[in-house]
């Protein structure tokens, strides 16, 4: 993918950004010019990745996170702050996903269940509760959600906390748009990521492809465009909304 460095002084924190769709938006945005903050809760894995991101030629750090934690998510947001001087903005993509359960609701283990929303859902809020002051002082940025379309089938648990974090997004954006940051939510379809593979048997995933009018699982690359738009300034009059990335998986106005 070329680069314009529309993002050349800029920071950005992405959090789940260890792997997958995450690390790929920490990759993306290092190449369009940006500190990136590579903010996961696996310290190994994700010290590899801000240090392949320097080893490419961008710039970044490692930040230890455990998104359903509020003075843990301070504490990265003050590690962003010292390192780089400030935060533009944040991406707030972690989540229990690979090998998470798949029980009903009526049956899920309570403690799973309280730890699965405070991470899906609630981290979001824990984060930009932990950041957006820092986004203001510059003058206002941007935030973007990860959803998914799980929100409109029906998908247990996990759908749930997607629909919480659409709610979020709109509710937020009245709280935020004061101070010049606006905040979206992208929604993937199915993505061939590790994580899927590990979590949703081959079998299903056939099946999820013949809904799928472009006839195919969407790849990380495919959700980097619209996470680099919606924290460019071309979508300067864009906040609240939520996007799906699905290949027409689910057609809605």
């Amino acid at each position: 993918m070329s680069s314009t460095g529309q993002f050349e002084g800029k920071v950005a924190i992405v959090t789940g950004a260890a792997q997958g769709i995450g690390e790929a938006y920490a990759h993306a945005l290092a190449r369009e010019g940006a500190a990136v903050v590579v903010a996961d809760i696996n310290a190994e894995v994700g010290e590899g990745v801000a240090k392949q991101i320097v080893a490419d030629g961008g710039k970044a750090i490692f930040a230890s996170v455990d998104v359903s934690d509020p003075d843990s998510a301070i504490a990265m947001a003050d590690k962003a702050v010292a390192e780089f001087g400030g935060i533009d903005y944040l991406v707030n993509n972690a989540a229990i996903y690979g090998g998470m359960k798949l029980d009903l609701l009526l049956s899920v283990p309570w403690d799973y269940y309280k730890k699965f929303m405070s991470v899906n859902q609630d981290g979001a809020l824990v984060c930009t509760r932990a950041v957006y002051k820092h986004i203001a002082k510059r003058g206002g940025g941007a935030i973007v959600n990860q959803s998914s379309t799980a929100a409109w089938l029906y998908s247990g648990f996990y759908g749930l906390a997607k629909v919480g974090i659409n709610g979020l997004t709109q509710q937020l954006s009245r709280e935020l748009g004061g101070q010049k940051i606006r905040i979206n939510a992208i929604a993937p379809g199915p993505t061939d990521t590790e994580a899927t593979r590990g979590t949703v048997p081959e079998q299903f995933r056939s099946e999820l492809v013949k809904n799928i009018p472009l006839s195919r699982m969407g790849t990380v690359e495919d959700m980097v465009g619209m996470c680099l738009f919606l924290l460019s300034d071309k979508a300067s009059w864009i906040t609240g909304q939520v996007f799906n990335v699905d290949g027409g998986q689910i057609i809605r106005s």
